[in-house]
């Protein structure tokens, strides 16, 4: 996490927070809520106004990468500066269609603008390696992200790659059976706590295939599983009754990892889309 800790703190807190312990939590919720009144104060302070002790306090700054208690604040203080960290989104019943629109773009807005204060740039060149020496890609996810693994096997399929997009749990076991140590597996999945996807991840592991994994939480049980982790925050309001912010977050993603892959295979690339547009063109009148 050290290469977070000197932009960004909120964010952070957000996606971490399901991987802290009760006590840890106390300390975010705290943070979340007060962040202005959390710039003043002192260590011990803070353990004070959440009955916490001072190595507490210690250790969760550790926890979360921090150097310290003030390497914290120092983080804190540029969120503090970011008007997408103070802005409420919540729709109330007697929005306008103008307000709904405003406060969801702005949501998505912040979505992205918390996604690139959170993105492990290192990780995300790890995926670029890994998708563009490789000549398989299996994507899977369920519901909302089965549609983004779509959009996946869509694009990668450009390059020349053999490349399924599989949203139903038996096709998933049947595709990782199958699976080389030279193959991907692309899981993209919210929470990253599906059984079925963190059973089928175990499957493709024992295979040796390779893991990249899509999420919005740094610690869930799917990133233990993942050789690579690409981390998309999207802070959940009432008014959604899915995840609408984290899947334009998660297909953003991936359009980073398709241009990485492209700038590597350019010219294979190119030959492939005037392949595909003469066909495409073949079938027009």
């Amino acid at each position: 996490m050290e290469n977070f800790q000197q932009t960004t703190c909120l964010p952070l807190l957000r996606s971490s927070y399901n991987g802290l312990t009760k006590s840890e939590q106390k300390l975010a919720d705290y943070i979340l809520k007060n962040p202005a009144d959390v710039m003043h104060m002192t260590m011990s302070e803070l353990a004070d106004a959440t009955s916490s002790a001072d190595a507490t306090v210690f250790r969760f700054c550790h926890k979360l990468g921090f150097s310290g208690f003030q390497g914290l604040k120092q983080a804190l203080a540029g969120d503090l500066f970011s008007p997408a960290e103070s802005l409420s989104q919540e729709v109330n019943a007697d929005d306008t269609p103008r307000d709904i629109t405003r406060k969801v773009f702005q949501d998505m807005i912040d979505a992205l603008q918390e996604t690139q204060k959170m993105l492990d740039y290192k990780a995300l060149e790890q995926a670029i390696d890994l998708v563009s020496k490789t000549e398989r890609i299996d994507a899977y996810g369920y519901g909302g992200s089965g549609n983004i693994a779509q959009d996946i096997a869509h694009r990668f399929m450009r390059f020349g790659l053999d490349v399924h997009a599989y949203s139903d749990p038996h096709l998933q076991i049947a595709s990782a059976s199958l699976l080389k140590p030279e193959d991907v597996v692309i899981a993209i999945s919210h929470t990253g706590a599906s059984i079925d996807l963190l059973k089928v991840l175990e499957m493709v592991r024992s295979r040796g295939s390779k893991i990249i994994l899509i999420t919005s939480y740094l610690k869930s049980p799917a990133t233990k599983l993942a050789d690579v982790v690409l981390t998309g925050l999207a802070r959940e309001t009432s008014y959604r009754s899915e995840a609408m912010a984290s899947r334009l977050v998660h297909l953003a993603i991936i359009d980073c990892l398709y241009t990485g892959v492209m700038q590597r295979c350019m010219d294979e690339y190119i030959d492939n889309m005037k392949q595909v547009r003469k066909a495409i063109a073949a079938q027009k009148m």
